[in-house]
């Protein structure tokens, strides 16, 4: 598949834009905007001229009811969440873009070799980091405005500033946010990543996306393995499998370690029952497609692994968020999920380590299931 999407750039009218001071000529810019990063690899593209995300109150709500676990950083910040000018200080518009990845997984794996393995979250499954791959198109369209408009100021986020990505991207037209708290698009579903541009230029801006699709479905509130939704739109992270396997540092809680299976780095459940994700996967950048080697991981490898050879691996990966010792520990608890007897010599190693208390403590929770379902031939 081609590295960029098949749509065609929308047409582009060359003149000096750096003395526009007419709509019309914004608007001609900003169509030739859309135009360029279309062709970077942002099928969804949106504008927005509201700077105040419209959620920040349930923002700062869903802070003081602890749905945020130990992500003290976005509570140490959310005063800055209020406003786009403490991302850019003269900003007037933003240029919020949506990049898909795999809707599916790949895997020719066999039931028997299946239960030897930790499923990584398609997003993370690529062959590049998306943050990397997503900033490199970013700087061509920030480079595109400036060259237009030299004294443009413009910033591009990936994942890193105070902004309410999705309350923007909803701003901008491009979806609504579902019941389980994910920006959904009709063409897309959720299976995208969200990236913002933001400018002092006057662009052009959306329409918001006023319509909720979600109507009477309760699909992924319903499937969620550990009922992390206690209400529609609503997300109590620190029982969501993928904060538990990436965010959280330290022990994670016996009565959810069993709802984790063989999940060791995030989790789809809830985009995968989504009706809005039914429909083909449409192009994805190559460098986002899914692979067997990144989607499926060997945990006994996992549990050997140093932590050389771990920043070695995964470095430049999404993985490298979880640190070598959360990867570590989700790898003990999906081999103890699986009933993999196979894993009970480094489980016993690992059961004794002094250094890391959420090492041991899966570990010895895991040789406890080994323990329980041990067959009669010891396999």
């Amino acid at each position: 598949m081609s590295s960029t999407p098949s749509n065609p750039p929308r047409p582009q009218k060359e003149f000096d834009y750096s003395g526009c001071n007419e709509s019309n000529d914004w608007r001609t810019f900003t169509d030739s905007l859309i135009g360029y990063s279309e062709a970077q690899g942002f099928p969804l593209t949106g504008i927005t001229d509201v700077l105040r995300p419209q959620r920040y109150a349930k923002f700062t709500e869903w802070l003081e009811r602890g749905f945020a676990g130990t992500m003290h950083y976005l509570d140490t910040r959310r005063e800055a969440y209020q406003h786009a000018s403490s991302v850019l200080q003269d900003v007037r518009s933003i240029l919020v873009l949506g990049m898909p990845y795999s809707k599916s997984l790949q895997s020719s794996h066999a039931d028997s070799t299946a239960k030897t393995t930790g499923q990584v979250a398609r997003y993370a499954s690529g062959t590049r980091d998306y943050h990397d791959v997503i900033r490199e198109r970013l700087h061509k369209v920030s480079d595109w405005i400036q060259e237009k408009v030299p004294h443009a100021q413009v910033r591009g986020i990936v994942d890193t500033a105070p902004l309410l990505e999705r309350d923007f991207a909803n701003l901008a037209g491009l979806g609504w946010i579902g019941k389980n708290t994910l920006l959904l698009n009709r063409t897309y579903g959720s299976y995208f990543f969200i990236a913002a541009l933001l400018t002092n230029l006057p662009l052009s801006p959306n329409v918001p996306f006023a319509t909720d699709h979600c109507g009477t479905c309760r699909a992924c509130l319903d499937a969620c393995p550990t009922q992390a939704f206690p209400e529609p739109y609503v997300l109590d992270a620190t029982r969501c499998i993928s904060y538990l396997t990436i965010e959280h540092r330290g022990s994670i809680d016996a009565s959810l370690t069993d709802q984790i299976g063989d999940r060791i780095f995030g989790c789809d459940v809830c985009q995968e029952v989504c009706p809005w994700n039914r429909k083909p996967t449409p192009e994805v950048d190559a460098e986002l497609q899914s692979t067997e080697e990144n989607s499926y991981l060997s945990l006994l490898s996992l549990l050997e692994i140093s932590p050389t050879s771990f920043r070695d691996r995964f470095r430049k990966t999404p993985l490298w968020r979880s640190h070598w010792e959360g990867l570590v520990r989700n790898a003990i608890i999906a081999a103890g999920n699986q009933r993999l007897q196979q894993a009970r010599p480094a489980l016993e190693r690992l059961v004794a380590n002094e250094q890391y208390e959420s090492i041991r403590v899966a570990a010895f929770h895991a040789l406890r299931q080994l323990d329980n379902h041990e067959s009669p031939d010891g396999s």
